[in-house]
């Protein structure tokens, strides 16, 4: 074993045990805020510290009471179904949207101003306009996720098409390509890379902003598990949540990585 997968593995196992201690101070400090042992048989089951049996909450994550009422992966999969939704939206509206504030002066100084306008407004703020406008909850978590994904596939897809070298649409010129061989030939396959480094950012974007949304909007879903927990004082399983989250968030920015790995030319060229 290497001295970099040793690190790899211990440095992350040291954070891990400081963590652990930090969060041990916390819940001596703080009446009844959980502590991991009892977190721990929360998640998985067990005795906790007052002698009791505990069914843990990822003992079976599968099970189905009623429409309502599931286990954890299927909370988990509600949200990711209005992720990607919303997700793939973003992209389809986009990426086509990039690429023309990219090759034109014109849009870009037509649009560029609303985007900064609208880029850094929350989530939050669009929430109660479009649950007013669609009346339900898929669709407006849907369309809150859109509305604030879009931007950096938008901004890094408009990015790419700048990259584009000038010889190469020189050459372009030169041999008289339509403005789609423009596209699809060179501007492209140079911009693929930007654009995966946009849906990567725009994928972490949405699975935050689906917690908070499924907060107010109620339903199924991970964010309102975790709220319902709270309204329950089950304050152990909020942090379970809090964890799931972020491992399923990791998950998904490692497969977007991978993805953009495979689409980038110029990692594959230094390989």
């Amino acid at each position: 074993m290497n001295k970099e997968l040793l690190k790899k593995i211990f440095l992350p196992f040291i954070v891990l045990v400081l963590v652990i201690q930090v969060w041990t101070g916390i819940a001596s400090i703080v009446e009844d805020f959980p502590t991991p042992s009892d977190t721990y048989v929360a998640a998985f089951g067990g005795i906790n510290a007052d002698g009791d049996e505990i069914i843990g909450v990822l003992e079976d994550p599968f099970y189905i009471e009623n429409q309502d009422v599931k286990g954890l992966f299927w909370q988990i999969m509600e949200s990711l179904k209005r992720v990607f939704a919303g997700f793939s939206l973003a992209i389809l509206v986009g990426v086509p949207f990039g690429l023309m504030l990219g090759m034109s002066k014109s849009a870009q100084y037509a649009f560029d101003p609303f985007i900064q306008i609208f880029k850094p407004i929350s989530p939050l703020a669009w929430l109660p306009l479009l649950l007013f406008i669609f009346q339900d909850i898929n669709m407006t978590a849907i369309s809150t996720i859109f509305i604030t994904s879009i931007w950096p596939i938008i901004i890094n897809t408009a990015l790419g098409v700048k990259s584009v070298s000038e010889d190469y649409m020189n050459v372009a010129k030169v041999l008289r390509f339509t403005a789609f061989e423009k596209i699809v030939q060179i501007i492209l396959p140079v911009s693929v890379p930007y654009i995966f480094t946009g849906m990567r950012l725009s994928l972490g974007i949405a699975w935050l902003v689906i917690v908070a949304a499924e907060m107010l909007t109620g339903g199924i879903g991970i964010g309102f598990w975790i709220w319902d927990e709270y309204n329950n004082l089950n304050y152990h399983n909020i942090i379970i949540g809090i964890i799931v989250v972020g491992l399923v968030g990791y998950l998904l920015d490692l497969i977007m990585g991978k993805i953009s790995d495979y689409f980038d030319y110029t990692k594959k060229g230094r390989a």
